[in-house]
């Protein structure tokens, strides 16, 4: 018996010559680059604001498609919690079970459902295309169900009502925080009245700010096409763009750097002090940001040391410093430190800490972290504070710098240390008459909703002699 063609790709054409294989259509780069920077953080705990300009420049996409790969590896990040909420109810096992790739790429498709409204033809073909692409024809089919299912429940406000939840999970599912973080922030900003805005603030994509190191603001902001900033009489804002492509930046007279950061460096150089002013020290300095500033900020003759206890990182800060006269730059512990004690008049404590106020730029750290986390940084964070102390003479200044307003982190830390008899708090507001809301008690507190800052913590401590 004679066997018919073999078929490749279709039905065999007249003559028994076979159709050629219909040609897949290529991977949408914006979203296998989302993908990536998803899977980076999923599988290699990598950091998102890091791992995604690497990507961009890697693949030269056209400015429309990065800013659309951006909008989405950013924003399935931030929603993740709301996401996994609606796809528990959508798979018949526990997300968990689930091959992280798939999770991902469900993720993926299912915030541009709900969130960007993106038409489900788009959103689920692309996925699935991804699907079968990386992971295998297999799991297409699963993913291709559950988005489906995702698209017929509607945009975010239908998901929320279909879920159901109230109080502060409802919250905490509109905001994309975990509800923890929803408990801490109020907590810090004293009740409700606010909670709601600094939530939704902390989720909008953040403008990039420039720092005049070595130059004038003005020429910066020519340079840059940015504005500027309404704080510090260093900063320049962006609405967007590569930073890194400046000149001003790539020669080191400018960096890139949060608005919050350089009023914490200014707190330190406005300082009343009592006494010579020669020795700066930063304590916790990588990777060279506040330090950079601070080298710019200090009167002539001044000498600054920054440490950073990890090598690579003090290494980062050497970087920054690079051409300034009278610096120091040492791999060091802060709570061991090589220098006498009573060394400094001026010294910043810029603490590790859960990082919750820089949750904008960092989408994935609000879903990393956890309350488990608190106690053992709350425990270094006081060790730091008593040995930075210890580093400033009597009648030096010490400024206590967190990007969490976690009270634990914050107030808590320093209340102990206040106790002490040598110790005297400085008030932060009056140090910065043009920063409206600026004080939490005796205290500072930069907020998104209300700055267009980080959630910066600040407090300004003396040693009495």
């Amino acid at each position: 018996m004679t066997r018919p063609p073999e078929r490749q790709g279709g039905a065999p054409r007249r003559g028994g010559r076979p159709r050629p294989a219909p040609r897949r259509r290529p991977l949408d780069g914006a979203r296998l680059t989302a993908y990536d920077v998803l899977d980076g953080v999923s599988s290699r705990d990598a950091y998102a604001n890091l791992l995604l300009p690497q990507l961009l420049r890697e693949r030269d996409l056209e400015p429309r498609d990065a800013a659309f790969a951006t909008q989405l590896a950013y924003g399935a990040l931030r929603a993740r919690g709301t996401l996994d909420a609606i796809l528990t109810g959508l798979v018949s096992r526990p997300l968990t079970e689930l091959d992280p790739r798939v999770l991902d790429l469900l993720r993926l498709g299912a915030y541009q459902l709900v969130d960007l409204r993106v038409p489900s033809h788009a959103a689920v073909d692309t996925t699935v295309a991804l699907t079968r692409a990386i992971v295998g024809t297999g799991a297409s089919g699963l993913v291709n169900a559950v988005l489906r299912k995702v698209a017929a429940g509607g945009d975010r406000a239908a998901w929320l009502a279909a879920l159901g939840a109230g109080g502060d999970e409802r919250l905490a599912l509109a905001t994309d925080h975990p509800r923890w973080i929803v408990e801490a922030w109020r907590d810090a900003l004293g009740g409700d009245d606010e909670l709601e805005p600094a939530l939704l603030a902390d989720d909008a994509a953040p403008e990039v700010h420039l720092v005049a190191r070595r130059m004038e603001r003005a020429a910066l902001a020519e340079e840059s096409g940015g504005s500027p900033g309404p704080w510090s009489p260093y900063a320049v804002r962006l609405g967007g763009g590569d930073p890194g492509r400046l000149a001003a930046v790539r020669s080191g007279r400018a960096a890139v750097q949060d608005e919050g950061s350089q009023l914490a460096a200014l707190l330190l150089a406005r300082a009343p002090l009592e006494g010579p002013d020669e020795a700066w020290l930063d304590v916790c300095a990588g990777p060279g940001g506040k330090a950079g500033l601070l080298a710019a900020l200090r009167p002539g003759g001044v000498r600054l040391t920054a440490a950073d206890r990890a090598p690579h990182r003090a290494e980062l800060v050497r970087r920054a410093l690079a051409g300034e006269a009278d610096v120091e730059v040492l791999a060091a512990d802060g709570r061991e430190p090589p220098w006498a004690p009573g060394s400094f008049d001026r010294v910043l404590l810029d603490a590790p800490c859960t990082g919750l106020g820089a949750l904008r730029r960092r989408p994935e750290v609000r879903w990393r972290r956890t309350p488990e986390d608190v106690p053992a940084l709350v425990e270094l964070q006081t060790e730091l504070l008593a040995a930075a102390l210890a580093s400033v003479r009597p009648g030096g200044v010490l400024a206590y710098v967190t990007c969490s307003p976690h009270t634990e982190e914050t107030v808590a830390v320093v209340g102990t240390a206040a106790a002490r008899d040598d110790v005297e708090v400085l008030p932060v507001a009056p140090l910065f008459p043009e920063v409206p809301g600026i004080a939490r008690g005796d205290f500072g507190q930069l907020w998104p909703h209300r700055h267009g800052t980080d959630a910066m913590f600040m407090a300004l401590l003396r040693r009495t002699r």
